[in-house]
């Protein structure tokens, strides 16, 4: 399909909205340029669920059997205490378990992804945006190689702290911080791991979260409530040393944990925190993904977000030669869904996190008393109705032809 005023679109950004972005762009007949800034892809990074709007454009894709046939393997969530004894077990199917039916590494994601747009899209790796200059006819784009190409559009799928945001919108980014830093890294499986995965709170406002995957390896979270305290502006070996120092003495696997951590060379370290933006595009430049809206792991929609808002800006562009209005509709698409998935239950994250033993204990009661036999029957009973309903005013995903 070709197009009066848009023909070459540069994406930054090779996590998984870029490359769902890239794919629909290639289908609709754009020509299309990914650059990188890291060496090659990221393959590091924890589970990630497909469900809804997310399984629906991996369906589109054509891509859903080797989503499938990448399945972690997870069966369930178990909560354990400090002394790894079970208070609460929910299996994939129960209503309350963070497992969902699909469960795929993210680094596994974004290799599918790769797989089924590098023959058809240019990726550049190892660089990334410096400057960009537009007119009225393209945005002449500065690469830190010194490069300099000129593109009808530029679109920043990055992360939340994007570098090509800050070169379009200044400093209108607002970030709403959770109380959180979180920290994910790759570690030996031992004799404790199983297909479940195991989630343990700890004085001090600390959640350990350990999770199967299907290298033989155990992917490991960590997590703490904190004021802001810039940890995720320091170099790898400092981010180590103040992870280590927060974990010691809490009890349960820490001390393995720090182990870990030491000779750790995929710890991702970073504060939990919420993007907000007022608008997502300013004349040829246009953001999605977490750039444009970051909702942090504990909506659980981020892949939702990163697929269905990649899909439906494409989309948008494919259906018309004014590349504003295509902005304009792919936002107002958007907007809600976005907000709805930044929008946190009173008290969340904050309730999950006690730092106390006895705050810990009420916690681990209430979970107990969920986790009890005749309360899941009652909420699965009732979830089996609202599920329905919440997927079918979840998001509309157009047919673009």
């Amino acid at each position: 399909m070709t197009k009066k005023d848009v023909k070459k679109i540069l994406v930054s950004g090779a996590s998984v909205a870029g490359p769902t972005l890239a794919y629909w762009l290639h289908y609709y007949g754009f020509e299309v340029t990914v650059v990188e800034r890291s060496a090659g892809l990221r393959l590091g990074g924890q589970n990630v669920d497909v469900k809804g709007p997310a399984l629906q454009v991996i369906k589109r894709m054509g891509i859903e059997k080797e989503v499938i046939a990448a399945n972690t393997t997870e069966i369930g969530l178990r909560f354990v205490n400090v002394k790894n004894e079970t208070i609460g077990e929910f299996p994939k199917e129960s209503a309350l378990s963070m497992t969902q039916e699909l469960e795929i590494l993210r680094g596994d994601l974004v290799s599918i992804l790769h797989q089924h747009t590098k023959d058809d899209v240019q990726y550049i790796f190892g660089d990334y945006i410096t400057r960009l200059a537009e007119d009225q006819n393209a945005v002449a784009v500065t690469f830190a190689s010194g490069k300099q190409v000129e593109f009808d559009l530029v679109i920043s799928a990055e992360g939340i702290g994007s570098g090509t945001r800050k070169l379009v919108f200044a400093e209108e980014a607002k970030y709403k911080y959770l109380g959180l830093y979180t920290a994910y890294l790759t570690i030996q499986k031992t004799g404790n791991d199983s297909r479940w995965a195991r989630w343990c709170n700890t004085a001090g406002g600390i959640v350990f979260l350990l999770r199967p995957d299907s290298y033989g390896t155990t992917r490991a979270a960590i997590t703490f409530a904190s004021a802001e305290m810039g940890y995720e502006k320091l170099p790898v070996e400092e981010q180590k040393a103040v992870l280590i120092q927060r974990i010691k003495n809490a009890g349960w696997e820490s001390e393995r944990l720090a182990g870990e951590i030491k000779k750790s060379e995929d710890l991702y370290f970073d504060r939990v925190s919420q993007v907000k933006m007022t608008k997502w595009s300013i004349g040829r430049c246009c953001l999605t993904g977490d750039a444009a809206w970051c909702v942090t792991p504990i909506a659980g929609k981020g892949i939702d977000l990163a697929m269905s808002g990649a899909y439906i800006l494409a989309g948008e562009l494919s259906r018309t030669e004014n590349y504003r209005e295509a902005f304009t509709n792919y936002e107002n698409r958007m907007r809600n869904y976005v907000e709805d998935a930044q929008k946190l239950p009173p008290f969340v994250p904050g309730i999950v996190y006690p730092r106390s033993k006895f705050g810990v204990s009420i916690l681990n009661a209430v979970v107990s008393f969920f986790a009890s036999r005749p309360v899941q029957s009652l909420i699965n009973l009732f979830n089996t109705k609202k599920k329905k309903k919440v997927e079918k005013h979840e998001i509309e995903l157009p047919d673009y032809g």
